[in-house]
């Protein structure tokens, strides 16, 4: 629920507001942890008389404030002009009304504003009873060719609040997504899909298929796996949740991956492991992520088989004892180590004594 002790001002002039999630979230009952905190004016200038300034960003006139000693993130009312479709906007006023600054924004329901002194509720786009109908509606008929990362973010908030695309929204998105302008921020798109697939939810990547959504990342036509990715996910806790439902895209070029995020999708084999050996090779130096894309995308069970039963396996042998039998290092040692490898997957049980009797045997 909203704090409205969360900054201790006397605010007489009535010009702070909360705004946005925060409000939202309220009305829904919902926690929020994100408290998004707008003045009317300038709000730079306004916080420097109550507060020690840790961080100001002039151009966008934000600041964050240490009052009472909690970090508080201020923004003054602006209004945004989109000169780039697809990229970020740009300032056109500091100090605007409360009305401009609120009609920049993605969803009504994301428009409401509640004032910190009085408490009353500032509704200038129909957001409160967008709430109670449950509807996402976008604030005009340009949102989404503005920012088309708007359309991912409806279906974030789609599936995080239970709420529909009113009928013109889903119009609109529709529209969109059969002429779409591939000239747009994928740091930003990236930054909506990882926020929309931590949810972990079958449901979001079914409408994300299904509703074309993905044709913001690919031109490439996409089928939904025959596999249930939220059980999958919710069995093995991989680190990059988002990565294991978009990797299924397979063409993520136009996204800003890290070498990390990269290498978990060149890492997938793009056929079907025949035994246990090439199981564990193709599989011992991946991240889990690439195993669990490699279930989706071909084989389930081969993933599950290597993460339940064959990862822990290790051979005892290392290359001292290589070497204490008179073997110098080379590249034989590998194919040594594979080959007692090899019969330890058929004998799980196998020490390391029995290891360096089969090590024995070979180099004989």
């Amino acid at each position: 629920m909203l704090d409205m002790n969360i900054i201790n001002i006397k605010d007489t002039s009535n010009k702070l507001f909360y705004i946005g999630g925060v409000v939202r979230d309220e009305l829904l009952g919902r926690e929020s942890f994100d408290i998004d905190i707008t003045y009317i004016g300038n709000a730079i200038e306004y916080c420097s008389k109550f507060g020690e300034v840790i961080q100001e960003n002039p151009d966008f006139g934000t600041v964050r404030v240490n009052v009472g000693g909690r970090e508080v993130d201020f923004a003054s009312t602006r209004s945004e002009s989109y000169p780039r479709k697809g990229h970020l906007p740009v300032v056109e006023k500091i100090g605007c009304s409360l009305k401009e600054d609120v009609l920049r924004r993605d969803f009504t329901i994301n428009a409401l504003a509640k004032s910190v002194t009085t408490g009353e509720i500032v509704d200038y786009t129909g957001g409160l009873e967008d709430l109670k109908n449950k509807k996402l509606k976008v604030l005009h008929d340009e949102s989404f060719i503005d920012d088309p990362t708007r359309i991912i973010r409806g279906l974030k908030f789609s599936i995080r609040f239970g709420f529909d695309l009113d009928e013109h929204t889903r119009k609109l998105q529709e529209e969109y997504l059969a002429n779409i302008n591939y000239d747009m921020s994928y740091k930003r798109v990236k930054k909506e899909l990882i926020e929309t697939f931590n949810l972990n939810s079958n449901k979001a990547f079914e409408r994300f298929i299904n509703e074309n959504i993905y044709k913001l990342v690919t031109e490439n036509d996409v089928k939904i796996p025959d596999i249930d990715i939220e059980k999958l996910v919710n069995d093995y806790k991989p680190e990059y949740v988002w990565l294991v439902y978009v990797g299924v895209l397979k063409d993520l070029s136009k996204l800003p991956l890290t070498k990390i995020e990269q290498k978990i999708i060149d890492e997938v084999p793009n056929k079907i492991l025949s035994n246990d050996f090439e199981i564990y090779k193709a599989f011992e130096n991946a991240r889990l992520e690439t195993v669990l894309l490699y279930g989706i995308l071909y084989d389930e069970n081969i993933a599950r088989h290597y993460l339940d039963d064959l990862k822990q396996i290790k051979i005892s042998v290392t290359g001292n004892d290589l070497l204490d039998l008179g073997i110098k290092p080379s590249p034989r040692y590998q194919e040594i180590f594979d080959e007692i490898l090899k019969c330890k997957l058929e004998n799980l049980d196998m020490t390391k004594d029995e290891e360096l009797e089969y090590l024995k045997k070979l180099i004989s």
